[in-house]
């Protein structure tokens, strides 16, 4: 919830961290990973536990940049990426079963902000930032993430939700043939669920 005594003419910045640095922010990584992933169209329904082998496998990445998005001293945002070669099996085996080497890619990770604070250009600079990341490694010339597609008549789909496909196209993704499955707890269901995501890409170059 959005405190009353916030400033709201303060602008939001952001900052890409790397390495030792990020350390002291996976915690609100976490925090807002369960916060907005529980609503539409992830539903997704976190637990501290998972919450905290992920963090501890994403912070021992040599490759991994943090962008951190905060709002006078508190974390309001966070964007995650990495290189592909460090990332799990379900997510690099579409690409090499397509011919790509693993070491021009860069996988971008979750874009996670308060919605309070959306449609300020937040977004845009999460994308600019891991960009920036992602060209200071020698031969990556791709950027990646994927993203869930769910049913136009999913019982759970809010009224008016409006897909980011165009905000990704202006920022020069294209969705691929490539995709993924990923399972995870969903806020309607007892257990795991499979969901399918699908890979944007976009050339570097």
């Amino acid at each position: 919830m959005m405190q009353r005594n916030m400033n709201l003419s303060e602008p939001v910045t952001t900052e890409l961290l790397t390495g030792p640095a990020m350390a002291p922010f996976l915690p609100d990584l976490a925090r807002l990973r369960m916060r907005v992933f529980r609503a539409w169209p992830y539903l997704y329904d976190g637990s501290a536990s998972y919450e905290g082998d992920y963090m501890a496998e994403f912070a021992a990445s040599r490759t991994a940049g943090l962008v951190i998005a905060r709002h006078g001293n508190a974390v309001v945002g966070a964007s995650t990426c990495i290189s592909l070669v460090e990332e799990e099996d379900h997510i690099t085996t579409p690409f090499r079963e397509a011919g790509m080497a693993l070491d021009r890619v860069f996988y971008f990770g979750e874009s996670v902000l308060s919605p309070e604070w959306r449609g300020q250009g937040v977004g845009v600079a999460f994308f600019e930032r891991r960009e920036a990341h992602a060209r200071s490694f020698a031969g990556v010339d791709i950027t990646c993430f994927c993203a869930v597609e769910r049913a136009l008549d999913h019982p759970l789909r809010p009224p008016g939700a409006v897909p980011l496909d165009e905000f990704w196209r202006k920022r020069g993704y294209m969705p691929t043939e490539l995709q993924c499955t990923m399972e995870w707890k969903q806020i309607d269901t007892p257990g795991k669920v499979a969901h399918r995501l699908r890979f944007w890409t976009r050339s570097l170059v």
